[in-house]
């Protein structure tokens, strides 16, 4: 279950940075992870709320968004988005294509009281 270990580095971040900015807590954090990453969202959401008890994340509320996969073609030099995971060019048939999307992780905002 590799959610676990993401969520626990993710928590790092968002405490560190609730930290830096002085919230006294979090309340929201929207995380967007590419479909590659092949996040389970029920499983990533069960893992976020055990790994932020006892932190000042512990009530925050968790947005996730999955990205969609997307290559640009090199040889036609088309992008597109691929659902199925069948790495082929729709416009050329070609299989030499460039990621542009679909592995990243990103902390896109974290949202919180200020203290004081």
């Amino acid at each position: 279950m590799h959610e676990l270990k993401i969520a626990e580095e993710l928590i790092g971040i968002v405490i560190q940075v609730a930290e830096t900015e002085n919230l006294k807590k979090v309340t929201k954090v929207n995380i967007q992870f590419g479909k590659m990453i092949m996040i389970v969202p029920d499983v990533f959401h069960f893992v976020f709320d055990c790994a932020v008890k006892g932190t000042i994340a512990r009530k925050a509320k968790l947005h996730l968004e999955i990205l969609p996969v997307k290559f640009a073609c090199n040889k036609c030099k088309e992008e597109t988005q691929i659902d199925d995971l069948i790495f082929v060019c729709p416009y050329c048939g070609s299989n030499d294509l460039e990621l542009i999307q679909g592995r990243e992780t990103i902390i896109e905002s974290i949202e919180g009281e200020k203290n004081g």
